[in-house]
This record gives C-alpha cells, sequence and structure tokens, in this order.
C-alpha cells in the first residue's frame, strides 16, 4: 500500500521538541541576485539543524516498550543529537555510534544531551555497521538519519512551513541533499500542495550520489566522497529516499567547495549567522541556478539547514569565499628574468588589486609567479590571462584548480635538482591520532619523502600534498601501497602549476 506522506506530514509529532522556524528575507544577497532571497533557519532549532524534527517523529511513534529497550543511532553530526534530545524528551536511552574521527566538540554535545557515545571505525558505514550489531544484541529500535517513511516525514514539515509562511508565489525551493530526507520530505508535501514549486536538490561536485542515481535510473554508491560537507558526505543515498526524489525533484545540482563558502559569507553578510558547508548548501545551489537559468524578480527559497560549524574551520571558508565569489582570480605566470619585465608585467595587471603575490628565484632565464588578482566581473579571469598571453608572458589560470588554491599557493618555492623520480599525490586524512604515522609506517625505507604540505582547517579530516621519490622499478609496489592504504589520493604528477613551481626541473 503506497505511503500517504501528506497524512504523515500533517500529523507529525515534531512540535513537542522542534520550533516552526523563520523565513526570513536575505535582503543583500536578494538585491545582488535580483531575486527575492528567502532563508527557512532551521538553524536556529535547538541542536542548529533541522534533523530534530525527522529523528523526533520517528522516535515518538515508538511503542512503550520500544522506548523501554531504546534506540541506537550511527552518526558523525546532526543526527545524533537529534536523536540525543529526542531520546531526552521522551525519557528513553538513546545509543550513539560515531566513527573515532568524529571531533571532540559533537561528541561533548551528544553526551550533553544525554547520549551514550560508542565510538567505533573511522568511517559512517564502520559506525553503522557496529550499530547494526549492537542493536541486535541488545533489541535496541534502530533510527536512521534518512531513510525511513516517518523520517522523511517529520523533515517533510519544513515544506508544510514554507508554503504557509508564503503563501505568494514561489519560483523554486532549494534543499542540500545527502542522504536524500530533507529532499524527499520537502518534496513530498509541496509537490501535492503547490506543483507549480519546483524542488531543486543541492550536491556538492564531489559527494553526489544522488543526482548520478536519478541519471542512472538506479542507487549509485560512489567509492569516496568529498568530506567538506560532511554533513552531506553519503556514498549511497536511501532506497526510499531515491523513489521520492526520481520521481518528485525538477533538478539536481552541483555546486564546488568555493561556491559554498561563498554561500556562507552570503549568510552571515544577511544575517550574521555562520552557517556550516551542508547548511549553507541550499544557498550555492540557488546562486546557480539564477546564474545558470538566468532567473530575475524571482521568489526563491533555500532551507539554512544547519549551522554546527567547527570555528577553526572558519580560516579556510574566509580564503576561499573570495574565489568562490568570484571576486579573486589566481594565476601562474611565467616572467622572463630580464630588465623590465617585471614592470610589463605591473602594467598589464593595471589598477587592479593584487591580494597574493609569490615569488622565489630558481631560475637564471625564467621567473615563475604566483599571483592572486580581485576581479568584480564574470569573465574577467579569463580576460586578464589573456592580457598576460599578449604581453608574452605564459599564463596558467588557477581561478578553478583545487590543488593551486589549497596547497601550490603556499609552497611558491622553486624547482629542486634533487627530487627526481618524484610523485606528486594528493591524499585525504582522517584527522585523528596516528593517521599520518599510518601512512609513514607503510612505505617502503626506499622512497624518500621529497615534498609534504599540510593546514588544518578544523575539518574531521586532513587535506595533504606528498612528493615521493619512487625508484622506477617500485612503481608496482607503490600502486599496491595505495590500494591497501584506504586513504582517498590522486595522482597530481602531471599537473602544471607543480612542474612549473615545484617539479625537479623547469620544463
Amino acid at each position: 500500500m503506497p505511503i500517504d506522506y501528506l497524512k504523515r506530514i500533517l500529523t507529525a509529532k515534531v512540535y513537542d521538541v522542534a520550533r516552526e522556524t523563520p523565513l526570513e528575507p536575505a535582503g543583500t544577497l536578494s538585491a545582488r541576485l535580483s531575486n527575492r532571497v528567502l532563508l527557512k533557519r532551521e538553524d536556529v532549532q535547538p541542536v542548529f539543524s533541522f534533523k530534530l524534527r525527522g529523528a523526533y517523529n520517528r522516535m515518538a511513534r515508538l511503542d512503550p516498550g520500544q522506548l523501554g529497550r531504546g534506540v541506537i543511532a550511527a552518526s558523525a553530526g546532526n543526527h545524533a543529537q537529534g536523536v540525543a534530545l529526542a531520546a531526552r524528551r521522551l525519557g528513553c536511552r538513546a545509543v550513539i555510534v560515531m566513527p573515532v574521527t568524529t571531533p571532540q566538540v559533537k561528541v561533548d554535545a551528544v553526551r550533553a544531551l544525554g547520549g551514550e557515545v560508542v565510538l567505533a571505525g573511522e568511517s559512517y558505514r564502520d559506525a553503522a555497521t557496529a550499530a547494526l550489531a549492537q542493536q541486535a544484541r541488545e533489541k535496541l529500535t534502530f533510527v536512521h538519519p534518512f531513510d525511513d517513511p516517518d523520517v522523511i516525514a517529520g523533515q517533510g514539515t519544513i515544506g508544510m512551513e514554507i508554503l504557509r509562511q508564503h503563501p505568494g508565489p514561489i519560483h523554486a525551493i532549494f534543499v542540500a541533499i545527502g542522504g536524500g530526507g530533507l529532499a524527499a520530505g520537502v518534496a513530498a508535501y509541496v509537490k501535492q500542495v503547490r506543483p507549480d514549486v519546483r524542488v531543486i536538490g543541492v550536491q556538492t561536485a564531489d559527494s553526489d550520489a544522488m543526482a548520478r542515481s536519478m541519471r542512472a535510473g538506479r542507487r549509485i554508491e560512489l567509492h569516496d566522497v568529498g568530506l567538506f560537507s560532511d554533513g552531506t558526505a553519503v556514498k549511497k543515498v536511501g532506497e526510499e529516499t531515491f523513489r521520492l526524489c526520481r520521481k518528485l525533484l525538477d533538478d539536481v545540482v552541483l555546486v564546488d567547495t568555493d561556491a559554498i563558502c561563498a554561500a556562507i559569507k552570503d549568510v552571515f553578510q544577511d544575517t550574521r549567522s555562520i552557517l556550516e558547508p551542508a547548511g549553507a548548501l541550499s544557498v550555492a545551489g540557488l546562486k546557480a541556478c539564477v546564474e545558470r537559468d538566468g532567473l530575475h524578480n524571482q521568489t526563491l527559497v533555500a532551507v539554512a539547514s544547519g549551522a554546527n560549524m567547527n570555528f577553526d574551520r572558519l580560516r579556510f571558508v574566509s580564503e576561499r569565499a573570495e574565489i568562490g565569489e568570484k571576486r579573486e582570480a589566481v594565476f601562474a605566470v611565467s616572467i622572463p628574468e630580464e630588465r623590465g619585465s617585471f614592470r610589463r608585467f605591473c602594467e598589464t595587471i593595471g589598477p587592479r588589486n593584487v591580494t597574493e603575490f609569490n615569488y622565489r628565484i630558481a631560475d637564471p632565464k625564467v621567473a615563475h609567479v604566483y599571483v592572486g588578482i580581485q576581479i568584480s566581473l564574470p569573465g574577467e579571469a579569463a580576460q586578464i590571462a589573456a592580457a598576460f598571453e599578449g604581453a608574452g608572458f605564459a599564463t596558467l589560470d588557477l581561478t578553478d584548480d583545487e590543488l593551486g588554491k589549497l596547497h601550490l599557493r603556499h609552497m611558491v618555492g622553486g624547482h629542486s635538482p634533487l627530487a627526481r623520480n618524484e610523485l606528486l599525490y594528493s591524499f585525504e586524512f582522517p584527522e585523528r591520532p596516528g593517521a599520518l604515522m599510518r601512512f609513514l609506517s607503510s612505505m617502503s625505507p626506499n622512497w624518500n619523502i621529497s615534498l609534504f604540505h599540510y593546514r588544518n582547517h578544523g575539518a574531521d579530516y586532513g587535506r595533504i600534498l606528498v612528493g615521493i621519490q619512487v625508484p622506477a622499478g617500485e612503481k608496482k609496489r607503490f600502486r599496491e601501497f595505495l590500494a591497501t592504504l584506504g586513504y582517498p589520493h590522486r595522482d597530481e604528477s602531471q599537473h602544471p602549476a607543480y612542474r612549473q613551481f615545484l617539479g625537479a626541473h623547469a620544463d
């Protein structure tokens, strides 16, 4: 028998603990986009996230026997806090299994709400496996973070509130997608009451399981997911959430890390509140659609879904927001080491503001410069690159290049004649004691680390760039090492900016 989601949403038991959040205009962003932008402020819920709605609605429908035995969940973040708070309100035991990589601030938050924290594994999948095993042993009830009709219906009350708070025309509602519970719930309500309103999901380009699944017509499991938007870093979407999203969503938009950072800044400028990356994902998608579709004078709603931001991560967000807003362009420029060439380079830049300039002498004939320039118009980066080329300076536009922005801008130090047989790899490490030593101890003593760059951005993971000197006869063994290591990685050895700035010799 088909599930009547409209009835489930209308009768959802969320308001014992959740509040009806405001739908607020974002004045500054609206003016800049020439559209009316409204923010659904789920970041002001008691646990600073929408997740409380679904968790409580699921748990409030348990019978006394189930409540008496208690519930269990696997989560590293907002769902964990929602389950813990719901359990405290209902007077039942809540066991939360979290990966050992979970930041202490999140562990402490769950414990402060009365949850019993169990640390297991390095990923959500590991934690979920441990949770299901403990559920079977102790006969606890598992509260799924997204793939459950009552959880979906609880999140669907957000769509109900939006349409009640703004009965006028709405062109589109934008919602973040991780496992799909929020998007499925909002769409399930909106499409039955106001089918003319578009519901658009938003994912990061490196965690796009729903987008890929909808294109394929079946659920696709990702091998790796990007972790910056940790609240939506899901390798495989839910069965029921996929069914609903495939049927009801009008579109799924993909955005990158820089766009999310810019969206966090946009919301801060309008509200003085700081969203977490997953919480700002909908705003980034809204902006992308305005640009892609040329929208004007439309009412657009973004669900600001959470604000559990690690304070230390703000440094990274601030650094990347200007690029995400297309207010900074970065370039690697080659300048002849001769009199007058630097003056010509400065004249080519003209009156534009330089945001960063890195240079170290490394070659008697050519100077390699890393430069950041403030821009104000779309397409201006390409114009500047063309101007450099026209002036005789070979130029790489790194504005949309992750390796250049994350690592190379901090490493412009010249070529090394000692770095022969160097392979360059980027890795994502779990931020936990021993992760780096595990990497180093796994390496063959025949391999030498010739380059290393790491910056702590206050995230649950570290992004590291490593140069490793591997003899030609050791390449197969090195590939086996990468396969057994288990950390997401990428071969960057042919990256043009690396070869220009840091390779063993200038090409």
